[in-house]
């Protein structure tokens, strides 16, 4: 499942403070009685342009990269869901409001920026402006010019930027648009420079204007939810034997405890999307997106897109000529039929190119979480894991690790020892009473396996785990502590966690008491003995509903009955 999570103005705001070495506007090259263009920005970040902003020296404003779909335009031809291949992932992702040089509607000319040309009276007939951008960001914004007093009409790049001596007279409200995000931190660092041009007879005269785009920024889980969305499994036949998907159970059973969880925290019922008729049995929304939002000052408050980040999984499936084709997770399509919409837009970055599964779990989005804002890092921080054998799609990794522009700089952690390679596995954060407001809840083997014999001193050793559910083992407590293999599992697997923890306490300077632990049992579950994943309910891949309430997987603790 994904949730959906509110953001706050004082938040959005921060981000866009940062020291730059030139000034808003910035008059050159002009002779004697030349005029002197100006163009103003919301430089002081009030949501207004006017001249104050002129003051605002050594300041950028901001502007929202424009990937939502205002009018739902955007379509999604049902085929396109079960295609082979990514050339349907490239269709998809291609279409958004910056993708046209249209405003598509008010909701698309308030996700706009503000630019304005000061007006200059002086200026002869025969004057020309011309408006240009820096050679690094000319293809990442779009600019627009309300005109004849009329909405807006491209500018630039369409138009070629030019200006006419009436409209220098008259001074011209101009609109800008991201066209993209930043995709690695080693490329566009999400800044532009707008230069315009005036001449006039023999005198030319220059002003600039620097921006910077909105960056992307993780959700955190002390921000409350306001939509929580989840699979449901659809009518299809399965999916592909080269792609290893459990079949899911007691949907029933999940659908209604989540739904009674929603409304505990008082949010509307979850959204429940049914899969594509091929891949029906991939219904983990948990693992397809990460939820992102850009945010610019504007008038009445914040401008908040949300930006969904799609996984960079890749599955190898076989067509009906028996061939295996690289094709981008299907399931993830349905984003951009289901969610992309009205201030809500998708972004994609992987490598097309086969893979095994085991590897490529790597790439789905629960293993992509986020710190809340502590200390020096006032955005919070990425976490993402990794290992030495298995790693995340490079391409994948620099979308994340770059489209926070360096505000929200990674926790790297080792999932190599764990068969599906998530974060989210063994650590969630929770709201706490120290002085961060937070901390981080963590699964615990030594707990589990505690508890387990404090069950069998109480003389319920005959009691099973798993009962009322669908799973086909049930094993009593005696049979758990008497398997020295699995015992042994739980060891190793809490050495590993030892290690994830010490990160997190080194980068983080939480204390190891302040840490809630959490009882889970690990168990080794890939073909070759070598990897683990959950035996017990994953309790830290739950839900932070708001600040009191978490969602957490039904227990397993022995003799219990359900949810």
């Amino acid at each position: 499942m994904r949730v959906s999570r509110t953001t706050g103005r004082a938040l959005a705001l921060v981000v866009f403070t940062g020291a730059v070495s030139l000034p808003a506007a910035v008059p050159a090259g002009a002779t004697t009685g030349a005029p002197e263009p100006a163009l103003l920005a919301d430089l002081n970040h009030d949501g207004h342009v006017t001249p104050a902003d002129a003051q605002a020296t050594g300041e950028e404003a901001i502007f929202l990269p424009n990937l939502d779909d205002s009018r739902r335009r955007c379509r999604v031809d049902p085929a396109d869901l079960d295609a082979l291949g990514a050339e349907a992932d490239a269709r998809l992702a291609a279409c958004n409001d910056a993708a046209d040089a249209v405003v598509n509607g008010e909701d698309d000319d308030a996700d706009l920026a503000r630019l304005r040309l000061r007006a200059m009276p002086g200026v002869s007939e025969g004057a020309t402006g011309e408006l240009s951008v820096d050679a690094a960001g000319a293809d990442k914004i779009r600019v627009f010019a309300r005109r004849d007093g009329g909405g807006f009409r491209p500018l630039l790049p369409e138009g070629g930027g030019r200006i006419s001596a009436a409209e220098l007279r008259q001074g011209l409200e101009l609109g800008v648009e991201g066209r993209d995000v930043v995709r690695d931190a080693n490329g566009w660092d999400g800044r532009v420079t707008i230069t315009l041009t005036v001449k006039d007879g023999a005198s030319r005269s220059v002003a600039e204007v620097r921006m910077r785009e909105a960056p992307l920024l993780l959700q955190n889980d002390l921000q409350p939810a306001v939509e929580v969305v989840a699979g449901k499994p659809g009518r299809g036949s399965g999916t592909p034997p080269s792609v290893e998907v459990p079949e899911p159970r007691d949907w029933g059973s999940f659908s209604k405890t989540l739904r009674k969880a929603t409304r505990q925290a008082g949010l509307a019922d979850p959204r429940f999307i049914s899969g594509t008729s091929r891949w029906w049995r991939d219904i983990w929304w948990q693992d397809i997106f990460e939820p992102t939002t850009a945010s610019m000052p504007a008038p009445g408050g914040t401008r908040t897109m949300r930006i969904l980040v799609r996984s960079g999984n890749v599955f190898t499936a076989p067509g009906q000529d028996g061939q295996l084709q690289a094709t981008p997770r299907p399931l993830a399509r349905l984003i951009f039929r289901d969610l992309r919409g009205p201030g809500v837009g998708v972004v994609q970055q992987f490598t097309v190119s086969r893979r095994d599964v085991i590897t490529d779990m790597r790439n789905a989005t629960g293993n992509v979480e986020s710190l809340p804002p502590y200390d020096s890092h006032p955005q919070g921080r990425l976490v993402y894991g990794t290992g030495q054998v298995r790693q995340p799609d490079p391409a994948f990794v620099r979308l994340l690790t770059g489209m926070g522009q360096g505000l929200q700089q990674p926790v790297v952690l080792d999932t190599d020892w764990l068969l599906v390679g998530h974060v989210d596995e063994t650590m969630h954060v929770v709201r706490a009473r120290n002085q961060r407001g937070w901390t981080l809840m963590v699964a615990d083997p030594r707990l589990a396996v505690n508890l387990l014999r404090k069950a069998k001193a109480a003389g319920d050793g005959k009691a099973q785990l798993f009962t009322g559910t669908a799973s086909a083992e049930q094993p009593t407590v005696d049979a758990v502590l008497a398997n020295s293999e699995l015992m042994a599992d739980n060891e190793k697997a809490a050495g590993h966690i030892d290690e994830q923890i010490a990160v997190m306490l080194a980068e983080t300077k939480l204390r190891a008491s302040e840490l809630v632990r959490v009882p889970v049992l690990f168990h080794r579950a890939d073909p070759d003995g070598q990897l683990m994943r959950a035996y017990t309910s994953g309790v830290p891949n739950g839900l932070s509903m708001n600040a009191h309430e978490f969602a957490a997987p039904r227990s397993a603790r022995p003799g219990h009955q359900g949810p």
